[in-house]
């Protein structure tokens, strides 16, 4: 055993100490994540990364982490046992190989890479140094989705058959002080939301294996309304409205859109079954209302939803509890691969006019129970 991998194994074993974590990316998503993370228990967050060492210092001074530096520098701190990853999906897959390399567990930030190949290249990485690895979205964790799940898995609507999803927005132009790399490669609707729908929909019904789609694009150029360089035009290089047809392995089909380009926002996110339909909540949410109707009644009943709430960084603490149980996280590589593999191949369908195969799978993780606290240390 090497000794990044002996470092690695330690979490494993030492459980008397909180698994130290390190940030790299301090970008609009990092407070999200810090916010939730240094109030674990189970985690010590103890550095702050980014290109941008002024950056990854504010960072660390609001959320109390005693070192910030460049990505290099924090690698290199012996207590990092994890890192999580929240640069821009055009260097998720590098970066977490460079902190594979330096043997540390890597929960990401979605999308897992920019293609399949990227993705297989960071899971072959993780399998050589004998790390584990793990990737947003962690929203299918909250109450919501799990509430829904459960009442799914009850048979409240009896088999389901299908399910319909629609995320559209005028687009992150409109608020993100630096939105381009949604705009590229990497972003757009599909890479950028499609994970988080993708995702609830593959938790619920089990892989996809056909997808057909189109896109389009409504502008060549974007121009940034808020922040300091509100009025700067730039490129769009990715179709900004995508329409997906998907067949699941279990024979369910659902209908998908994501866009940039719609003049109000639609959140939408249902699943049809023979004896109900089930309105989940946004997918992008850790909470949020489950509505059922039931066959031949127009009246949706509110169902209330139990579980956690606490938001983003509930994956990589399922993932610190997981290396500590050796099982496997939820939020796993193997749903992510998926999920990008469903995206990546929806784009080619799209390009071609067909339906095409998807070939990887994976399955459902296992439900949270219901007393899952992340505010208490786990065992």
């Amino acid at each position: 055993m090497t000794a990044t991998s002996q470092r690695a194994e330690s979490v494993t074993t030492d459980t008397g100490r909180p698994v130290g974590v390190a940030v790299i990316g301090c970008g609009v998503i990092s407070d999200q994540y810090l916010a939730n993370l240094t109030r674990f228990p189970d985690i010590r967050v103890i550095g702050c990364a980014d290109l941008d060492l002024v950056r990854a210092a504010e960072q660390a001074g609001k959320y109390g982490v005693p070192h910030s530096g460049d990505p290099v520098s924090i690698l290199a701190l012996p207590d990092v046992d994890l890192v999580v990853n929240l640069t821009i999906p055009a260097v998720h897959a590098s970066v977490a190989i460079q902190a594979i390399t330096a043997g540390k567990h890597v929960y990401g930030e979605k999308p897992f890479a920019l293609t399949v190949k990227e993705a297989q290249a960071v899971v072959a990485a993780a399998e050589e140094h004998a790390v584990v690895v793990g990737n947003a979205p962690d929203t299918f964790l909250g109450a919501g989705l799990q509430t829904a799940r459960r009442l799914i898995e009850e048979g409240r609507i009896g088999t389901p058959t299908a399910a319909r999803a629609t995320f559209a927005t005028p687009g992150p132009d409109l608020w993100h002080p630096n939105p381009e790399f949604l705009f590229q490669p990497g972003g757009g609707p599909l890479l950028d939301m499609g994970p988080y729908y993708l995702t609830a929909l593959i938790q619920i019904l089990g892989p996809v294996a056909r997808v057909a789609g189109f896109g389009r694009r409504a502008q060549d150029k974007r121009t940034i309304v808020e922040g300091p360089r509100a009025g700067e035009q730039f490129d769009v290089t990715v179709d900004t409205h995508v329409v997906g047809l998907l067949e699941f392995a279990g024979g369910q089909v659902a209908n998908v859109t994501f866009s940039f380009d719609s003049p109000h926002a639609v959140r939408e996110l249902e699943i049809l079954g023979t004896a109900a339909t089930l309105r989940l909540p946004d997918p992008n949410k850790f909470e949020g209302s489950v509505l059922i109707c039931e066959k031949n009644s127009d009246e949706w009943v509110e169902i209330p939803a139990t579980g956690s709430t606490e938001g983003r960084g509930m994956g990589v603490l399922d993932m610190v509890r997981s290396l500590r149980s050796k099982t496997s996280p939820r939020a796993s590589a193997t749903t992510a691969l998926h999920v990008l593999d469903v995206m990546e191949t929806l784009t080619a369908a799209a390009a071609a006019g067909q339906t095409l195969s998807v070939a990887s799978s994976c399955a459902a993780a296992e439900p949270l129970p219901e007393t899952w606290n992340p505010l208490e240390r786990g065992k």
